[in-house]
Formats: structure tokens, C-alpha cells, sequence
């Protein structure tokens, strides 16, 4: 959201810096639903993203991954869940909206961003098309690792990624992320056919 409005604001002839913005931002916002302000203000690791142009020194970024690493937590067992439960949240774009009601589940809204099946009419670009995730990766104990543990925090694995923090911020919980990882895993899901 703080890009969009930074976009609009510079393409409107403004020269605001970060910092006049977030204060824009924490001035005409108000909390309501699930939106909470908590989300105006980047922390150190987006701030570090913002301040280097998505380029940070790759040692530094190197280090911060590995924390990040250490943030993910896994289930025991298997982390391929419903894929038929997965699509739907794959699907659904509710929850974190001032419309939704505060502990109200959220969707993932994968859609926004990833091509899923080859039937979607719509989907977003911003991430790679995840056609064929399973068929590529297997669904052995190391893909659903990575399936698991990116859905839970992509920066992770790529410190300035644009894919949200769906576990670590508390968006999905872990059955609803190996849910996401049948969806990509299963090869009875859309994702794979």
C-alpha cells in the first residue's frame, strides 16, 4: 500500500521522501477491522529493501536470510495438506481488509500475483506462473521444505521478495500453508494437470 500511494504521490509532481510519506500515512489512516497500523511502518529488513533499491550487499543479505530461516516453524510430518482446501485459499481474497472483521480467517490470495491452472482467466504477474510446481519439484520431503517454508516466509529464501511473510505476520496458520503446499504438490491438483 505504501508504494502505491509513494507512486501516486511522485507521479503527481511530489518529491515526498519515505519518511514524509509514512508520516502522510500514519496521519490519514485509521485502524479499522483487520487493517491495523502496524502495517504503515516497515521494519528493519523492508526498510532495508526500501533503502538499497531491493539490492542489498549480498553478505549482509546473506546473514539476514538465515535469520529469517530460523523464523519458520514446521509441522511434524508430512506438509502436504488438502490441495481441494489449498485452491480455495490460493483462490479467496478476504481477510486483512478494514471490511473484515479482526480474528476472522484470511485468504492467501495467491491469485494476485501467480498463474495456478491453466483454466484461470485472470491471474496476477508480479510472481512466476506455479504450472507444473509439483510436476518440476516432486512432492518429496525437500519440495515440501521449500513449498512450505516459502509460503511461511519468503524472505527466507530471497530478502527483498515482494511475496509476503503469510506465516511469520500470522496471515495463514500452518494447516492453511500445507494446504497451499497440496495445492502446489499434489499431483492431483490444478496446479499439476
Amino acid at each position: 500500500m505504501k508504494y502505491a500511494v509513494t507512486a501516486l504521490l511522485l507521479a503527481a509532481g511530489s518529491a515526498l521522501a519515505d519518511q514524509d510519506v509514512e508520516q502522510v500515512l500514519l496521519r490519514d489512516f485509521q485502524p479499522r477491522g483487520q487493517a491495523t497500523m502496524d502495517r504503515v511502518l516497515q521494519d528493519g529488513l523492508q526498510r532495508l529493501c526500501t533503502e538499497t533499491d531491493n539490492k542489498p550487499p549480498a553478505e549482509v543479505a546473506k546473514v539476514l536470510e538465515a535469520d529469517q530461516m530460523k523464523s519458520i516453524t514446521f509441522p511434524s510430518g508430512s506438509l502436504i495438506g488438502d490441495w481441494q482446501r489449498g485452491e480455495k485459499i490460493a483462490q479467496g481474497g478476504r481477510g486483512m481488509t478494514w471490511s473484515d472483521k479482526p480474528g476472522a480467517p484470511a485468504d492467501g490470495s495467491c491469485y494476485n500475483c501467480h498463474q495456478l491452472s491453466p483454466t484461470e482467466l485472470s491471474y496476477g504477474t508480479l510472481g512466476p506462473s506455479l504450472l507444473g510446481f509439483g510436476k518440476t519439484r516432486g512432492n518429496g520431503p525437500d519440495a515440501q521444505r521449500y513449498a512450505y517454508g516459502k509460503i511461511f516466509n519468503a524472505k527466507a529464501y530471497n530478502l527483498c521478495s515482494n511475496m509476503p511473510r503469510l506465516g511469520h505476520s500470522g496471515t495463514l496458520t500452518p494447516e492453511q500453508i500445507t494446504d497451499l503446499v497440496g495445492l502446489l504438490l499434489d499431483p492431483a491438483s490444478p496446479v499439476n494437470r
